[in-house]
This record gives C-alpha cells, sequence and structure tokens, in this order.
C-alpha cells in the first residue's frame, strides 16, 4: 500500500530570514548611499570659503601661450626680479596743493613700505602739471592678500594726507582689487540667494515642506562633492580657476541637479498611483528618468568639453570644471536622491501625500484629461500649423535685435558695476597725467634689431619728439615715440636707457589713453603692426585686453558650430531619427537668437551697459543651447515612448500633458538659480544672468509649450524619419 503524499510543509525560518535581509537591505543600502554622500560633502563644504586659495582672475594667465602678451609676460620676470602687482596712487585736490601738502603727501608715500603686503620699490611723489595732483607707484607683493591690502594701505593714505586732499587707488592693482572685492560674495551671497529662490519655488510648485529639503540637499551634496574634486584639482594646477569660473560652477550644478531632481521626483509620484510599494515605485522612477536624465548630462558635459577647443585658458578650463558639475549632479539625482525617496515613501509629499488609485490611472489611460496642459494641448490638435508658424515669426522678430549686440570688448573699468574706486582714480589720472600711466605698453625686440626698430619709428607720421637714447645702439640712433605713446619710461623722470637682458632689450611706453580704452587699443594695434618687420613683441595691459578679445572671437567662431554637430549626433543616437534632431537643434538656435537679441535691446536700451565681452554670446550659447535642449530632451524622449504605444500625435499630445508642469518647474529652477548671478557685481555675470535666464524661460514657456509640440504634431510620425516610428505606418 502507497503512502500519500506529505503535506506541503509550513514557511520555514530561512524563508524569513531572507524576507528580513530583504528588508534590512532595503534600509541599508539608502543609508549606505547617504553616508558616502555625506561624507563627501563634509569634505567638500569647508572648501567654499577657500577657492581663492586655488584661483586667480589675472587675465594673463588665461591667455594662448602664442600671444604676444603672453610671451611678453614671461620675460618680463627676466628683467626683473619682482613680481609685485603696481598700484597707482593718486592724490588730488579742488585747488593747487601748496607745498605743505606736498611734502604731507611725499611722506605718507614714504612711510607706504613699513605696510604689510607692500614693496619697497616705492616711487617718489610725481606733481601733475596743473599742481592739483600728484601720483606714486606703490608695489603690491604678489603673494599678500591683494584686496585686503589695497583696502588697508588706502585707509593709511587717506588718514596721513591733510584734508580737502582725495586719494584714489587705480592701476592693476586697484582693478584687481575691485574684482576681488566683487568676487567676494560668491561663496555666501550667491549661494544664498540661489538656493532660497530654489527653495521658494519648490515650496511653491509641491506645496510640501519636506520635499523641497530632500531636494535641495541632493543639488547642495553634488555641489559640495564637486567642490571637492574641482578645488583640489586646481590646487595640483590641473585646472584653472577664476572668480567667474567659481561663479558658474555653483549656479550650473545647483540648477542641473535640482531639475534632475525634478524629473525624477515627477516620475516617483506618477508611480506611487500605481504602485502600493514604495520600492517598486522609486525603482520604476528610476528606469524611466535614467534615460532622459543621463542623455541631458551627456549632452550638456558634451557641449562643455567643447571649450578644450578655446584658445582662452578661462574658457578651455570652464568646459572640464563645469563637466564635473553636471556629473556629480547627475550621479546625485540617480543615487542620493532615490535614496532619500526610498526612506520618505509617500511621506516626503506630505501634506499632499499622492494617493493609490490604479483604477483612476486606467481611467485616465496614463493622461490627466484636465487641467492647463490638457487645455493646450486641445489647443494644438485644432490649429497646430497656425500655432508653429505665428510663435517662430514671434521669434524671428525677437532676433532681429541681435544685430544691436556689442560684444567686442569692454573697457577694464566697466567690468565692476556700482561704486569702484579704481575706476574713479583712472578718471582722475587721464584728467591730470597721461591716461596711461602705470600701465606702460612692454616692446621687447632683439638687441641687434634694435636700430630697425628705431628706423620703423622714425618713419611714423606725427611723432611728438619724445625720445630715449639706445645706449647699445651702434650708431646711437634714438627711439621716437610714435602717436599715442608720450614718453617712454617712468613718467615725470629722465628717459633711462632701455633694459638689455640675454641680447633682448626691454622698453616701456607710457600711452597717452587710460591702458583700458579704445584709443590705447587702437595705439598697441598700431604699434605693432609697425614692428612686426622687426619681430618685436608688444606686450602690457592694453595688449593682454587685446589678445583676449580676439582670442574670444576666435573661440566664437570655432566652438558655436561644433557644440551643434555634437549636440545634433547626441540627438540622433537618442531619438533614432533624423529629422527630429534638426527640428530641435533648429528650435533651439531660433530661441537663442531671440533671447540674444531681446538681450541687446535690454542692455542698451534699459541698462545702458557699455557693451559686452566677446564670451558673453559664446557663454550664454553653451548653456542656454546645451541645457534649452535638456528640456526638449525630457519632452520628446517621453514623446517618443508615448509615441511606441499610441502613435506620434497622441503621443505629443500626452508627453505634452504629462511632463508640462515638471519641466515648468525645472524651467523656473535653472532660469531663478542664474538670475541669483546678477548679485555679483561683475557686468560678465550680471549679462549672462540675463541672457541665461530669459532664454531658459522662452524655452520652457515658449518653444517646448508651443512650438515644439505643435511642430512635432502637424509632421506626424514623419517626424521620426528615418527611424521605425516612422515606418509603422499611419498615427
Amino acid at each position: 500500500m502507497s503512502l500519500p503524499d506529505p503535506a506541503p510543509a509550513a514557511p520555514t525560518p530561512p524563508t524569513r530570514e531572507r524576507r528580513r535581509r530583504h528588508s534590512w537591505g532595503r534600509v541599508l543600502i539608502p543609508v549606505a548611499l547617504i553616508l558616502v554622500w555625506l561624507a563627501g560633502a563634509s569634505f567638500g563644504g569647508p572648501l567654499f570659503g577657500k577657492v581663492d586659495e586655488v584661483s586667480s582672475n589675472d587675465q594673463t594667465t588665461y591667455l594662448p601661450e602664442s600671444a604676444d602678451a603672453t610671451r611678453v609676460q614671461q620675460l618680463l620676470g627676466d628683467f626683473s626680479d619682482s613680481e609685485a602687482i603696481p598700484a597707482i596712487v593718486v592724490f588730488t585736490s579742488e585747488t593747487e596743493l601748496d607745498k605743505a601738502e606736498t611734502t604731507a603727501i611725499s611722506d605718507a608715500v614714504a612711510d607706504t613700505p613699513s605696510l604689510e603686503g607692500i614693496g619697497d620699490d616705492v616711487s617718489p611723489a610725481l606733481p601733475s602739471e596743473d599742481g592739483r595732483a600728484v601720483q606714486a607707484f606703490i608695489p603690491i607683493e604678489s603673494d599678500a592678500e591683494l584686496a585686503d591690502t589695497v583696502t588697508a594701505l588706502r585707509a593709511d593714505l587717506r588718514a596721513a594726507v591733510p584734508d580737502g586732499v582725495t586719494v584714489h587707488i587705480t592701476g592693476p592693482a586697484g582693478f584687481s582689487a575691485d574684482l576681488v572685492a566683487g568676487f567676494a560674495g560668491i561663496d555666501g551671497l550667491l549661494l544664498g540667494v540661489a538656493l532660497l529662490a530654489v527653495l521658494i519655488i519648490l515650496v511653491l510648485v509641491y506645496r510640501s515642506f519636506l520635499l523641497p529639503l530632500v531636494v535641495l540637499s541632493t543639488s547642495l551634496f553634488a555641489l559640495c562633492v564637486a567642490l571637492l574634486v574641482v578645488w583640489w584639482l586646481a590646487k595640483f594646477e590641473i585646472l584653472l580657476l577664476s572668480g567667474q569660473t567659481q561663479g558658474i560652477l555653483f549656479i550650473l550644478v545647483i540648477g542641473a541637479a535640482t531639475d534632475y531632481a525634478l524629473l525624477l521626483v515627477a516620475r516617483f509620484r506618477e508611480e506611487l498611483r500605481v504602485a502600493q510599494d514604495k520600492g517598486a515605485a522609486v525603482l520604476a522612477a528610476w528606469k524611466g528618468s535614467f534615460e532622459p536624465i543621463v542623455a541631458s548630462g551627456g549632452t550638456v558635459i558634451a557641449g562643455l568639453l567643447c571649450l578644450l577647443l578655446s584658445d582662452l585658458k578661462s574658457n578651455s578650463t570652464l568646459g572640464p570644471v563645469a563637466a564635473i558639475g553636471i556629473a556629480f549632479a547627475m550621479l546625485a539625482a540617480l543615487t542620493l536622491l532615490p535614496a532619500l525617496l526610498l526612506l520618505f515613501g509617500r511621506a516626503v509629499f506630505w501634506p499632499r501625500r499622492p494617493r493609490f488609485e490604479p483604477e483612476t490611472v486606467e481611467a485616465e489611460h496614463g493622461m490627466r484629461t484636465t487641467g492647463l496642459w490638457a487645455r493646450l494641448a486641445g489647443l494644438i490638435t485644432r490649429r497646430p500649423r497656425v500655432i508653429w508658424i505665428v510663435t517662430t515669426l514671434v521669434l524671428l522678430c525677437g532676433a532681429a535685435g541681435v544685430t544691436q549686440l556689442n560684444a567686442v570688448g569692454v573697457a577694464q573699468s566697466d567690468l565692476v558695476l556700482g561704486v569702484s574706486d579704481a575706476r574713479d582714480g583712472q578718471a582722475a589720472l587721464g584728467e591730470h597725467f597721461p591716461g596711461g600711466s602705470g600701465s606702460p605698453a612692454y616692446v621687447v625686440v632683439d638687441e641687434d634689431r634694435l636700430q630697425d626698430a628705431a628706423d620703423v619709428l622714425l618713419a611714423n607720421d606725427g611723432v611728438d619728439g619724445v625720445t630715449v637714447t639706445a645706449a647699445d645702439s651702434p650708431t646711437g640712433t634714438a627711439i621716437v615715440t610714435a602717436d599715442g605713446i608720450t614718453a617712454v619710461g617712468p613718467p615725470g623722470t629722465p628717459a633711462p636707457d632701455p633694459t638689455t637682458v640675454d641680447g633682448r632689450v626691454l622698453l616701456q611706453a607710457t600711452l597717452t589713453d587710460a591702458a583700458d580704452s579704445d584709443a590705447a587699443a587702437s595705439t598697441v594695434r598700431e604699434l605693432r603692426a609697425e614692428l612686426r618687420s622687426v619681430d618685436a613683441l608688444v606686450g602690457g595691459v592694453t595688449a593682454t585686453a587685446i589678445d583676449t578679445d580676439d582670442a574670444s572671437l576666435h573661440d566664437r567662431t570655432l566652438i558655436i558650430p561644433v557644440i551643434l554637430a555634437v549636440i545634433l549626433v547626441i540627438l540622433m543616437l537618442l531619438l533614432r531619427s533624423i529629422l527630429a534632431p534638426v527640428l530641435l537643434i533648429l528650435t533651439t538656435v531660433l530661441s537663442f537668437a531671440t533671447a540674444m537679441g531681446v538681450s541687446a535691446v535690454v542692455f542698451n536700451g534699459v541698462f545702458a551697459f557699455p557693451g559686452a565681452d566677446p564670451a558673453v554670446p559664446l557663454f550664454g550659447f553653451v548653456f542656454l543651447v546645451a541645457l534649452g535642449i535638456d528640456y526638449n530632451i525630457f519632452l520628446m524622449t517621453r514623446v517618443r515612448e508615448e509615441s511606441q504605444a499610441h502613435g506620434t500625435r497622441e503621443g505629443v499630445l500626452r508627453g505634452l500633458s504629462i511632463t508640462g508642469g515638471v519641466i515648468t518647474s525645472a524651467g523656473l529652477v535653472l532660469a531663478a538659480t542664474f538670475a541669483a548671478l546678477s548679485v555679483i557685481p561683475i557686468l560678465f555675470l550680471v549679462q549672462l544672468a540675463f541672457i541665461v535666464a530669459f532664454g531658459v524661460l522662452l524655452d520652457t514657456f515658449v518653444v517646448r509649450s508651443l512650438l515644439v509640440p505643435a511642430l512635432a504634431y502637424d509632421i506626424g510620425r514623419a517626424i521620426w524619419w528615418p527611424s521605425k516610428l516612422w515606418r509603422r505606418g499611419e498615427d
């Protein structure tokens, strides 16, 4: 007789143990990820106040090695042991200075070497011809805290001179100190304003208290770890950092990390409506967000790395610095944020927790039928062609203003907005002395070509007869200065013999006009053209500005087409199409042109800015195109996903209605973070803040909400040509 089969055994303790281990794993893995990021942030956070230790705002260090100004700057060390930064101190009075006042000024200048950070090679006090001003050249030691030293020097001199005498510090040291003071708010004010703006937007959008803190924590941790990496790379001189690069890094990481976080959070909210288990919802949200986040971040990184082609090191080093920031923004959004969401679950949305309502979602067919974006989708259904044609015409009208953009360079005195003691000092200097005093043009020529240089300069029309004797010249012929140059050698002293080192001769030419003026730039350009035949190099402050502007124009012409080509290839790979990426690139370029056109009108008519740096259009293009394409990626990847199940036209409407809210929120966040750059009183950053903030809003509310969906809907499935979606048949 056979025995009956045994009854199934009850669950064994090992099975319960495996469930327990799985439950513990759900807790331990996110906690471990959070601890790793916390450790990185704890090392990176303290570096916020120490970025100036590894950064430099010296323009010459960012020029190409082949630039004349760079080569002259390198040779200057051979002619002088001092690497001090010259400060020009200007003392002025409404009336002619008497002997007692002049003596007090001379004594005050002579006592300055006793101050910390001041070199010993202080010039005597030099009176002006009208007797109402005195100037002195005071060296600031290269290892001194420039801004603090200039502030202390200004305070000491103002206390020492008689009443009625005004003291200004200008020249290279004065303007550099103003820049340092302008960038001083980056670590505190800029970061605080950006975070506060993002917090307010997130609270208004989500009407939640915990979620904004979770998203901001993700962004802040990403920034801390990115800063940690960038700081040490700059410490080992692998990367160059400046105040400008630092500010852009901060804003870029906060804005990008928040945008990526919002995309994942939106997916998480969607999944919580159809999944009761928070772990399953996090995993589904991560899978749905991974491709657009990586594609978006990869596009931005690729665009930023195109800056490596730049001749200017300030541009070429910004590329990898910003790319590192974007990489950590993506990493934080895909690791730290999911870990935090897994821990908090639905509670992260408190007090408006999403309900588990699969029946409602099924009835909606995955798409809400009410609200702003549903109504906009309906409008596009009825008038797609009218919408995209009218939108395009409006954008073209705005783009027409780009012809008014004056982006050929600005004077150094205009870089700092608001009060500038160096700018006031330069104005006073130009009123009583040659405008280029203290910022000479340096001419370096081979000793055996000195006579040839003399012949070239003697042939120049309009020479004013000021001479310097070339003691080593075999014929003793005098070098005569040309138009725009008042003297060779320190003003107010007999012209010295040229300095000769290793067969090279160094001449210092004092310019008639302020070193950062257009007239001075014309003088130096003419001087270079005349001396090119004798292989002479012309450097100095004016030459540095010329070489910087020329390199910026070269970079702009080269890099913009390269970025467009790289992004086009990425979009083709992402969307498996040719037509859609081409149209997306064209709409983004149109949006950029409109942003630049409107910005030009605002800069000229509203703010009355003196012009713009040649790098402003390049940086604006990099950020607007690379970041603006993000929203098209967010939209079109979802449209493609929906098109595979519902057809192209239905997919366009569903993609717009589903992503409308999150993309609009992301656009507001990014615009707010870039607008925060305007709190730093530097002309370049204020202009970049307006261009990018306005351009992002334009792209968010017009291009991505109207132009792209209407165009895609009107074209239909042909938008995916030549992919499988195009060959599937009718929508």
